[in-house]
């Protein structure tokens, strides 16, 4: 079990930043992350997420007209934003990632199960992500504040690619926080049977 400094990292202490130092991200954090986030399972280990980092001056100008007015200066501050989004096409990839058995079989042509699949599986890499950043000693905050449609089209065009949420990381500003807000207890929101 994780000592108590670790669940301080990742759960305790960790919390949606919205205001940033102005210190840059190195890479490595980023690609360290992502290799602790495909440990995580996924069904059939579809890996369906897909995160494209928005780092330059340019990138941050293409994504600003995508954003809700409330998010605008929180990214446009943060020095990296993630566009979440998981592959529509991700069954490709069973036969490398599941070659035990014809699993892209379970996809191909079957909207749906492609739809619901993507979908699960990429939030759930996400969540694994989040906890990937902390654990490198990065911030983040998560949003939906922003259109879609917009950010496939200009971001995605071309791809099977469908964005989910943003998230921004970098090293966030403590002292700027909000008050954490509460949170269900056990009994409220979970029962054993």
């Amino acid at each position: 079990m994780l000592n108590s400094d670790g669940l301080d990292l990742l759960f305790h202490n960790g919390r949606t930043h919205n205001v940033w130092h102005d210190k840059p991200v190195d890479p490595a954090l980023l690609k360290k992350a992502w290799d602790l986030t495909v440990l995580g399972p996924t069904s059939a280990n579809c890996e369906p997420m897909r995160i494209t980092f928005v780092t330059t001056d340019e990138a941050r100008a293409r994504l600003k007209p995508c954003l809700a007015e409330g998010n605008i200066e929180k990214t446009m501050t943060a020095p990296v934003t993630a566009i979440i989004a998981h592959d529509m096409e991700f069954y490709e990839k069973l036969p490398d990632l599941f070659p035990h058995t014809d699993a892209r079989s379970w996809f191909a042509g079957k909207e749906e199960a492609i739809k619901t699949t993507a979908f699960r599986n990429g939030t759930l890499q996400a969540g694994y992500f989040i906890l990937a950043l902390r654990a490198v000693g990065l911030d983040c905050g998560g949003m939906s504040g922003f259109d879609n449609a917009k950010v496939d089209a200009e971001f995605f065009a071309g791809t099977p690619y469908k964005s989910n949420f943003l998230l921004n990381i970098g090293y966030g500003d403590g002292s700027r926080l909000f008050e954490r807000q509460p949170r269900l207890s056990f009994d409220q929101g979970a029962e054993i049977i």
